[in-house]
């Protein structure tokens, strides 16, 4: 289950921001925000669920809001969770979109398992 309102939110800051193409999967129990063939951000539960440079660690990880992603107990680098807390105000929402959107445009998207 994951909050409709936050993904609401999250795809209309995709929508408007031009030269995307956006598809939505169920993935990670929640809502998953593909851009241009690349899993970006997910809503889940009422937590976004970011992907971003690991190399951006050290900065990401003082932001308010932030929880390191842990599946089967490890820690997931390049993938965190950001509470209310973190992206409650429309400044702190762009930041983890945004931070998103850029790790974005340098992967390169998975091939398809099917």
């Amino acid at each position: 289950m994951y909050d409709t309102d936050l993904a609401d939110r999250v795809r209309a800051y995709l929508i408007g921001a031009p030269g995307l193409t956006i598809e939505e999967k169920k993935m990670f129990g929640g809502m998953a925000f593909l851009v241009n063939g690349k899993m970006c951000i997910n809503v889940s539960g009422d937590k976004l669920m970011c992907r971003f440079d690991p190399a951006d660690l050290s900065e990401v990880e003082k932001r308010k809001g932030y929880q390191s992603m842990v599946m089967k107990g490890k820690t997931l680098p390049g993938y965190c969770l950001v509470n209310l807390e973190g992206y409650g105000q429309p400044d702190d929402f762009s930041y983890w979109i945004e931070l998103c959107l850029a790790f974005n445009k340098e992967v390169r998207a998975s091939k398809d398992r099917k």
